[in-house]
């Protein structure tokens, strides 16, 4: 299946709206490039352009949402927040070439709540559900390592490690000590599915435990993994969106 031809510079302003309607007050410039990845420069234009067309406006203290934008919330679509989160899923999956998920902890269990996926790049088959795997999967390794200590060991003693291929990590200290070692980037190299490979990042934010992952085959899994850049932005903006 083809991919669509995107216009870069609508993406990049559309992500600017999102990444001021997320903060619900007035956002300087400087941090809305900061939280986009954007350069100062070509934030600074977009933000004069969209001010322009009334879809935001420029405060003291920064920029919110323009007038304009009253027009088009008087028409019927999802709830905001999916609504986001599926965009920033979509350009991640495009950026990548690769599945993206989003995973949130929810009721003391880890579950997947959206994946975004194409015939180019499909999803990964979750025989055995993420809420019994955690352990061997990127997603659910990244949410655990956003946790308290206390409550990563405890989930970690309320779920059996199963042993999914060769490469699980089954013994419960050299997890924990995997996880306690810290680094963005958490990766499944394939632990959970033979051929491949997942790279996550937890959500910088406690209004949510969760992660965003994507997977590839094992063989495009370095180059993937070397574009964590693309997997913190998204991370980012999620955080921004919300996940309900």
């Amino acid at each position: 299946m083809t991919q669509p031809t995107l216009i870069n510079s609508v993406v990049r302003a559309l992500t600017l709206l999102d990444a001021v309607g997320a903060c619900g007050a007035p956002v300087p410039a400087k941090r809305l490039a900061h939280l986009t990845d954007l350069p100062l420069g070509t934030t600074y234009h977009l933000l004069r352009t969209l001010v322009h067309e009334g879809y935001l406006e420029r405060t003291g203290e920064g920029y919110v949402l323009g007038g304009h934008l009253d027009v088009l919330a008087t028409t019927p679509r999802p709830a905001p927040s999916r609504h986001r989160s599926r965009r920033v899923l979509r350009q991640l999956h495009d950026d990548l070439g690769a599945a993206a998920y989003l995973a949130v902890l929810d009721d003391g269990e880890i579950r997947v709540v959206d994946i975004v996926d194409s015939p180019a790049a499909p999803r990964t088959d979750l025989w055995v559900g993420v809420h019994e795997s955690a352990h061997a999967t990127a997603v659910g390794k990244a949410v655990l390592a956003a946790l308290p200590e206390a409550a990563r060991r405890a989930y970690l003693h309320a779920h059996p490690l199963v042993d999914l291929t060769p490469h699980t990590v089954t013994d419960r200290r050299a997890l924990l000590r995997e996880l306690a070692a810290g680094g963005e980037l958490v990766l499944d190299r394939e632990e959970y599915a033979l051929g491949t490979v997942c790279a996550a990042m937890p959500l910088p934010t406690a209004a949510v435990t969760g992660a965003v992952a994507v997977s590839v085959p094992a063989a495009r899994g370095r180059a993937v993994v070397g574009r964590h850049d693309a997997l913190r932005r998204a991370a980012r903006l999620l955080a921004l969106a919300g996940t309900t």
